[in-house]
Formats: structure tokens, C-alpha cells, sequence
């Protein structure tokens, strides 16, 4: 596994060794004791999520504060996405920044979200499946977020405005500077 520091503190591309011949291909997606060493940490994931979505489906800005924080080990199985990763922490140099980065089923690219990040997707092929991984379990009372379309955060996500499906909660999310962190 090769890990690639992004812009943010913490936050890394991981490309996993991918070995293809005649039949398909093999990769190792989760190593826990590789993980750590290559990035240096001790990250212990409790919970697997997926989601199939179609294209245009934009999911997030979502974080969860507290005791409840939750960092995140992402992929795609099927199809294309951008994922968005926004420093939320308040005295990180990168505080309001953000990495976007295209997670393809051809790229087998990772993206590690460290706690202290608000997180998001938009598929950009016709459906797309996405998988990640959580060190701390889902806990609805700390579930906060961000409006996809803050201003200040001015995130690109690659589809024109009228082409993208949010959720009825994800529409309703504040700006980035009335968020609770």
C-alpha cells in the first residue's frame, strides 16, 4: 500500500497493491497492521457501511462530534465519485480547507478521513457503490453537517447544480460558519 499525504494534516490518498492477470485481480483493501504502519497511526475500525447510489446523488457534508467523532476509511467498488474531505478542526492550519479526490472501481483509490473532518460524495458514473470503514460507532445525537453548497468552503463537485439529488435532511444543513463543532 502506498499512502500520499493530501493538503490537510492527517488526511491521506492510499493505493493498495493491485495484482491483475487474465482472470481479474486481487487486493488487499484493509490490512489493519500495514494500515497503521504506513500512516503511522493506531486506528482501530468498529463498523463497515455501503451505499448504492445512482448518479448525481450527492451525500454529506456529515460529521459527528465529541465522544462520537469518527474517522473514515473510504472506497468505491462500482463506479465514480468525488469524494470531499473538510477540515473542521479549529486550530489546524488547514481549518475550512478541503481535498477532493476521484475514487473510481479502475483507480482502487482509499481516502483516509481523520477525525475532525466533514465528509461528502457526489457520483459521477451512471451508479456507484461505496464502502467505508468507521473507528467509532454511528451515533444519531452527534450527527451534524455542513450545506453542500456553503460558500465559504466553495467546493467544486464536478456535476452542474440542476443534475444533483440531496436528501431532504442534506438540503436543510447549515452554513459552514453556523455549524456546531
Amino acid at each position: 500500500m502506498i499512502a500520499k499525504k493530501t493538503k490537510l494534516k492527517g488526511c491521506y490518498v492510499l493505493e493498495p497493491r493491485v495484482f491483475e492477470d487474465k482472470r481479474g485481480y486481487f487486493l488487499e483493501s484493509y490490512n489493519r497492521n500495514v494500515f497503521n504502519e504506513a500512516l503511522d497511526l493506531k486506528v482501530e475500525f468498529v463498523q463497515d457501511n455501503e451505499s448504492f447510489s445512482s448518479k448525481g446523488v450527492l451525500r454529506g457534508l456529515h460529521y459527528q462530534v465529541g465522544e462520537h467523532a469518527q474517522s473514515k476509511l473510504v472506497r468505491v467498488i462500482k463506479g465514480k465519485v468525488l469524494d470531499v474531505a473538510v477540515d473542521i478542526r479549529k486550530n489546524s492550519p488547514t481549518f475550512e480547507q478541503h481535498v477532493s479526490v476521484e475514487l473510481t472501481e479502475d483507480n482502487k483509490k482509499q481516502l483516509f478521513i481523520p477525525r475532525g473532518f466533514a465528509h461528502g460524495f457526489v457520483v459521477l458514473s451512471h451508479t456507484a457503490v461505496f464502502s467505508y470503514k468507521c473507528d467509532n460507532f454511528y451515533n444519531k445525537e452527534s450527527e451534524h453537517g455542513i450545506i453542500f453548497s456553503d460558500p465559504t468552503l466553495n467546493i467544486d463537485w464536478k456535476l452542474p447544480k440542476n443534475q444533483l439529488i440531496i436528501s431532504e435532511k442534506d438540503i436543510k444543513l447549515p452554513k459552514f460558519e453556523d455549524i456546531r463543532l
